[in-house]
């Protein structure tokens, strides 16, 4: 990131960060000493309105971590992981809960609506200011409003889908909640279009190319909606576009710690920025490291990174690439610590926060094309999308695997585990796996959901977990007393 930008970030923060009341989400206030009539004259304050919205997607990278991780199976907690996180781990969740707090999602959809509504008016005022930029800067809000509706969906299922800033006092401040049906037709309709408007690689420098919305990043996201909807044919279409764009490779594996140092490969799609040395740092050293005592991988992800088995060994992503073991027994996940896939050099201090936060690359791309294919029967072909993958890593086919849909989803499950363990993918995958079907293997997402927890809660766990409503969060406790239109999730219903 430039210093240009990074000087636009704290501008941006400045200016819009006093319309956000820390009490409610959608109390919009007139920035503090300048009102929004002042601030959107030309197409720099565009540029930093978008800019803070990345910056704001930037503060997310912990939750967006927590919130795909810390109810799967990759990971446990250590002694010093707090209390709410805790809770949700262990299956106890309530709507006091801080983790179901959905406020900083909406912080950055605001941020993203301002710039819908206001944007296209600054070309009266700025002569520069063309279509081309003008229609630019509206797809990437509507890609991070879309990121951030998809992102909520799958953690609440229904949400309020709010489209439009808060511009007077006589705005509606108070919606209701929307179907996630509703939430995933608007998104997909609003990068249906912006796809349009999208660069392909036609920003400065490839920190840019990789870390603001592309066309390709356009296409992942709609795959990643198509494959959460089984709209198994539409997520084949999203792909092939982005295919076609023949911009992205899958790193060979001797190369694959490069994902995560120094970032910014080939492979990477949409990589959230980070540069510690402008104090632009992020959350996943402080939440990984071994002295921070806060997540672990589980038993079941040494499994899968330390197998002594030399056949099923995993090189180049296994232990010393994405887990170290620290001291006997004692493993800590070194994706966002390393400096080199060595187990043995740790990121200096100069270097420790900043990582980037990947949210897609190719190689999970490959793995949901072969799930849209194996679930339309097309085993051929999803094979050999899963060897795109296991073969750049240097693996031979999957075991034990038969052409049946069940056997396919869990040899691709078990290879996303593999490729994109820690990187907030899990929970929803194994979501998806569980929904699937009218939750067919609702048993089997179960079974995994309490493989971590204490031997004595398991069979209450499993109990509550048996409605498919307990699979998502309720509604923050204040935000219900806020709002009086909202309705909790009924299985929070006390």
């Amino acid at each position: 990131m430039t210093m240009k930008i990074r000087a636009k970030l704290i501008m941006i923060a400045f200016i819009l960060a006093g319309q956000f009341s820390c009490s409610d989400w959608l109390d919009l206030q007139p920035p503090q000493g300048l009102t929004r009539e002042e601030f959107w004259q030309t197409k720099e304050d565009v540029d930093a309105a978008v800019m803070g919205a990345y910056h704001a997607l930037a503060d997310m990278d912990e939750l967006l971590f927590k919130y795909g991780e810390m109810r799967g199976d990759l990971v446990v907690y250590d002694a010093n992981l707090g209390g709410d996180e805790r809770d949700i781990m262990n299956g106890s969740v309530y709507p006091d809960n801080g983790m179901c707090n959905w406020e900083r999602f909406y912080k950055l959809i605001n941020y993203c609506n301002e710039i819908i509504y206001f944007a296209p008016g600054v070309q009266g005022k700025d002569e520069t200011f063309t279509d081309y930029l003008l229609y630019g800067y509206l797809s990437e809000a509507y890609y991070l409003r879309s990121l951030s509706y998809f992102y909520l969906v799958r953690i609440f299922k229904e949400v309020p889908l709010v489209l439009e800033p808060t511009l007077t006092d006589a705005t509606d401040v108070y919606p209701v909640k929307s179907s996630e049906e509703e939430v995933l037709a608007q998104i997909k309709q609003d990068l249906l279009e912006a796809r349009n408007w999208a660069t392909v690689d036609g920003f400065v420098t490839m920190a840019e190319n990789k870390g603001r919305a592309t066309k390709g990043a356009f296409d992942a996201l709609l795959a990643d909606i198509a494959l959460w909807s089984f709209d198994y044919e539409g997520c084949l279409t999203h792909i092939q576009n982005l295919e076609l764009l023949d911009k992205y490779e899958v790193l060979r594996g001797e190369d694959w710690f490069e994902l995560f140092y120094p970032g910014n490969t080939l492979e990477g799609i949409f990589e959230v920025q980070f540069e510690d040395s402008w104090n632009e740092a992020n959350s996943l050293y402080g939440l990984t490291s071994f002295n921070s005592r806060n997540y672990d991988p589980s038993d079941y992800a040494i499994e899968l990174f330390d197998n002594e088995d030399p056949a099923k060994r995993d090189l180049w992503r296994g232990l010393d690439k994405s887990i170290r073991e620290e001291s006997k027994d004692d493993y800590i996940i070194w994706k966002y610590i390393g400096l080199a896939g060595d187990g043995e050099t740790p990121r200096p201090y100069t270097l420790q926060n900043s990582a980037n936060w990947i949210v897609y690359r190719l190689s999970d791309i490959f793995l949901m094309k072969a799930e849209a294919l194996s679930q339309l029967g097309r085993y051929d072909e999803a094979l050999d999308a899963i060897m795109d993958v296991r073969g750049k890593r240097g693996l031979s086919f999957p075991d034990k695997l038969t052409n049946n849909a069940t056997s396919y989803e869990d040899a691709i499950l078990e290879e996303r585990a593999r490729e994109l363990a820690f990187e907030g993918k899990r929970w929803f995958d194994l979501l998806r796996m569980g929904r699937r079907n009218n939750y067919a293997r609702k048993s089997d997402l179960i079974s995994i959901m309490v493989r971590n927890v204490p031997s004595t809660q398991k069979r209450i766990l499993q109990t509550k977990l048996n409605n498919p409503l307990s699979w998502y969060l309720p509604i923050y406790k204040l935000e219900m007393e806020r709002n009086k239109n909202l309705v909790q999730n009924p299985y929070y219903n006390f």
